[in-house]
């Protein structure tokens, strides 16, 4: 046998490319007496290279980020005929692990029309289902598919709006995906949340919009838009607080990038949007407003909890197991400043202190990636240890999973292990003791999975010297 120069064994593929050889430089010819010994050992040998290059081409397409460019779109598109199946398959009132899809939506409409009336006082803004216990963004939204949907009663309409909005969440993050230089692998999971698809199209949850709030404001910040992020992220908490989970991360990323003078100018304009967006009711009631809007000691019902039913109702219940999870909250926060979001500083916490008062710190350049991380690592903390978290917050966390496993550093299969357990927790209703449990656990791996990969990250640029955007 005598080599040449493309990898080729009497027309077949050789083993020298299983172990990285290029092609081009080998081949393996055969006299012509051996010719017909070697037909069916080279028919079998075919089949095994054909396997293999298959597998190294899937491997390369769902590793290489640069076909997040082609995949993101159809997958977007084959999401939007999901879309369109469910609202016209599933009807809006018997969806079988939400109850009644409608509950939430009437009395949001119920409170919209007492708004529209004239009423300014949040306190007696009422619904059949409780009190208007969302900052005034909610009520302005609300007013404007009050008025689409014939007064809240065309809810086809409103399931179609609310069908492009999670098509526009989804495009975003995918944007934000692909720029922090992700594998097309990740992106998969994100269009097959059935919590998330109900939450958007089924129960029509004002937490959409303050989804599509929170990946915007990620991708500015991503791309060094800060005032622009500030005012949609503050905008957002105006819908929902639960976008309040972000402000340490945000904080950190403004500080980092611009230096402390800049970084309190933004944040005096994340409490002037506030402001200006509550005016018609602070001018009224203002202790009633900012008390139901931005109400920090709701008391949570033990019936409706997702994720703390297995600590038992006595101690979910009790002031103890508030103040540990306040202390936890705490506790990762500065675990991650310190250990995570200042290593692109170069310094430890009292270091970057001391250099901002002293007005002697050198700002970073951040990468998104870094940027995406912290926001969304930040999220995950304030979800694992919030004290109630319903169904409706899994518009938040969906579509962060994926990314955060990815930067815990876990294999693929992992991801994907994990993202099935997180998935059937969210979807199993009522919670039981396993659920919940799960749901708890999968939060935990996300959160110390980022912190523990923190201190051996070799796959992640932190600043933004080499960014991958293609």
């Amino acid at each position: 046998m005598v080599g040449s120069a493309d990898g080729v064994f009497n027309g077949f593929p050789t083993l020298p490319i299983l172990f990285g050889a290029k092609p081009e430089k080998w081949r393996i010819s055969l006299a012509p007496h051996s010719q017909a010994t070697c037909d069916n050992n080279a028919t079998s040998y075919t089949i095994a290279i054909n396997i293999m290059d298959l597998t190294l081409t899937l491997r390369e397409f769902c590793m290489n980020p640069r076909h997040t460019r082609w995949v993101a779109p159809l997958l977007i598109l084959g999401d939007a005929v999901l879309c369109a199946l469910i609202i016209w398959k599933v009807p809006s009132n018997i969806e079988p692990l939400d109850a009644d899809t409608e509950i939430d939506w009437t009395t949001y409409m119920q409170q919209i029309s007492l708004y529209i009336s004239g009423e300014r006082d949040y306190t007696l803004i009422k619904g059949s289902t409780g009190p208007l216990v969302y900052p005034a963004a909610h009520v302005y939204i609300y007013e404007i598919l009050y008025h689409l949907t014939d007064e809240g009663r065309d809810i086809f309409l409103g399931q179609i709006l609310f069908a492009i909005l999670y098509l526009a969440t989804l495009t975003v993050a995918m944007t934000c995906y692909r720029q922090a230089g992700a594998p097309p692998y990740l992106l998969l999971p994100l269009v097959l949340s059935k919590r998330l698809h109900s939450v958007f199209m089924l129960r029509l949850f004002n937490d959409g919009f303050a989804a599509f709030a929170m990946w915007v404001a990620i991708l500015l910040f991503t791309n060094k838009k800060w005032t622009a992020g500030v005012i949609v992220w503050s905008t957002g908490v105006a819908i929902k607080m639960t976008l309040l989970l972000l402000a340490p991360a945000i904080a950190v990323v403004l500080v980092l990038s611009l230096s402390l003078g800049p970084s309190i100018q933004l944040g005096l304009l994340a409490v002037l949007i506030q402001v200006l967006l509550g005016i018609p009711f602070l001018q009224n009631n203002p202790t009633g407003y900012v008390s139901r809007a931005f109400e920090l000691t709701r008391q949570f019902m033990f019936k409706w909890t997702v994720n703390w039913r297995f600590v038992g109702e006595e101690l979910f219940l009790s002031r103890k197991f508030s103040l540990a999870l306040l202390a936890l909250h705490t506790l990762l926060l500065g675990l991650f400043v310190a250990t995570v979001w200042l290593k692109p500083s170069g310094s430890n916490l009292p270091s970057v202190l001391h250099k901002l008062i002293q007005r002697r710190y050198r700002t970073a350049s951040l990468s998104k990636s870094f940027i995406m991380t912290a926001m969304l690592s930040s999220l995950a903390i304030g979800l694992l240890c919030a004290r109630s978290l319903h169904y409706q917050f899994f518009a938040y966390l969906a579509c962060a999973t994926p990314f955060l496993l990815w930067q815990a550093g876990f294999h693929p299969i992992l991801v994907y292990v994990v993202w099935v357990a997180q998935e059937w927790a969210w979807n199993t209703y009522p919670s039981t003791n396993a659920s919940s449990l799960v749901v708890i656990l999968s939060l935990a791996a996300q959160v110390f999975g980022v912190l523990g990969n923190s201190f051996s990250r070799k796959h992640l640029d932190w600043t933004s010297q080499k960014e991958h955007l293609q």
